[in-house]
């Protein structure tokens, strides 16, 4: 194991907040609050601060859908068979019908908005009506044959499809981000047997463009500049198919940037677990991890090197925290401790 990772980073305390459910950052300095059947928006620093008078805007959801606020205070949702649009008043703006989901009917996909609000990236179904070019991977569901899904760009003011790829993924879960400068969109798909694939595309005047992708690894956020930050699983599909690692890849070139065997942050690696990384700022990632020393299970976080993931050490906090970390895209951020946030920033010597 390296040492480096066992070197501690004091962290500054900035406040704690009581809430309920889960908290996400999203563009214009707002934070979404998700609790079972309801989406609220706030304003990050009201909320924060306990001066929220309440959410801008809210959403029920039933328990198929998958919802993402848009910029102008409206919704795109995601279903079992269409995805739609409602305004800031509630009112519907469009609807777009699809396949119904396999295995489930419930949605898969969540809608990915671009940063000004004009445009959605979605992944859905495809039923294939010829059996004989139905993607064999699939077969839980006789008389219903599926071929590889579809990876859409919609219109967020019509629900006008402007781009369709083919991706090769028969999604039971997928993610999907656009890069901070709305220059590209990265979607992540995780099929049985065959792991993750990432793939990133590139907006344009007539249609999408898919520029490369990765297999057996998903998205974890976006570096500065062109780079995509990556994390594979060690979901033992094959042979010494056993390791934790995480990458970065520049989405123009499609070259592997930088690369991190999560290993070197265990102390037990047969046990050890990584479920996510996080982007901090432009210097640092975050890494959260359940670790066993002594064989009881505990919670610690690693600061990494954004630019070559060399790990850097291992945050050291006053109060409990746990595997859940939500930046804020300022260098500062959050944990759950029960029903409390505590937001953290660097201290100058983690800096």
């Amino acid at each position: 194991m390296d040492t480096t990772g066992d070197e501690r980073i004091d962290v500054v305390p900035l406040g704690t907040t009581p809430v309920r459910g889960t908290c996400e950052a999203v563009s214009g300095g707002r934070l979404v609050v998700r609790t079972p059947g309801l989406l609220e928006v706030h304003d990050r620093e009201d909320f924060l601060a306990g001066r929220s008078a309440g959410p801008s805007a809210a959403l029920r959801t039933e328990e198929h859908e998958r919802a993402v606020p848009t910029p102008d205070g409206g919704f795109v949702v995601a279903g079992g068979s269409s995805v739609r649009a409602v305004g800031p008043d509630g009112g519907p703006r469009w609807e777009l019908t699809h396949d119904p989901w396999h295995g489930a009917a419930r949605a898969h996909s969540a809608p990915a908005v671009s940063p000004d609000g004009r445009l959605v990236c979605v992944v859905v179904p495809t039923l294939e009506p010829d059996k004989e070019k139905a993607a064999l991977v699939y077969d839980l569901e006789p008389g219903r044959n599926y071929t590889w899904d579809d990876l859409l760009l919609l219109d967020a003011a019509t629900g006008e499809v402007l781009g369709r790829r083919q991706i090769r993924s028969l999604a039971s879960a997928a993610v999907a981000s656009w890069r901070p400068d709305g220059g590209a969109v990265v979607v992540s798909c995780w099929t049985a047997w065959h792991s993750w694939s990432t793939w990133w595309a590139e907006p344009r005047a007539d249609g999408l463009d898919v520029l490369g992708g990765t297999w057996m690894r998903a998205l974890a956020g976006f570096l500065p500049g062109t780079r995509v930050l990556t994390q594979r699983y060690a979901e033992h599909m094959f042979h010494d198919d056993d390791r934790d690692e995480l990458a970065s890849y520049d989405l123009g070139s499609g070259e592997q940037t930088a690369l991190l065997d999560l290993a070197e942050l265990a102390v037990d690696p047969e046990n050890d677990e990584f479920h996510s990384a996080e982007v901090l700022d432009g210097r640092h990632v975050l890494v959260p991890g359940r670790v066993h020393p002594g064989g009881a299970p505990e919670t610690r976080h690693w600061l990494l090197d954004a630019g070559t993931l060399r790990p850097l050490g291992r945050l050291s906090y006053p109060v409990p925290v746990g595997e859940d970390v939500t930046v804020l895209g300022d260098g500062t951020w959050l944990t759950h401790d029960g029903d409390r946030l505590h937001r953290w920033t660097l201290s100058r010597t983690g800096s």
